[in-house]
């Protein structure tokens, strides 16, 4: 395995993970504070589920994101 190769690749993956669920989230939070689904002061529970196939690998990352 070349490691400069795979850290560049899992960076880029990373990156693109977190752009786009930066993303994903701001549009559903607006949306639901339009809908009047949120208030815009509640703290939201995430849960990211991480798996790679051909890996034995089942993790979840919990956090709390707060809109005030």
């Amino acid at each position: 395995m070349d490691e400069e190769v795979f850290n560049m690749e899992l960076r880029k993956f990373l990156k693109k993970v977190g752009v786009t669920s930066q993303r994903e989230i701001e549009q559903a939070v607006r949306a639901a504070i339009s809908a009047g689904t949120l208030s815009g002061t509640e703290t939201l529970k995430a849960t990211v589920k991480l798996s790679v196939a051909g890996l034995d690998l089942a993790a979840e990352i919990n956090g709390d994101i707060s809109l005030s």
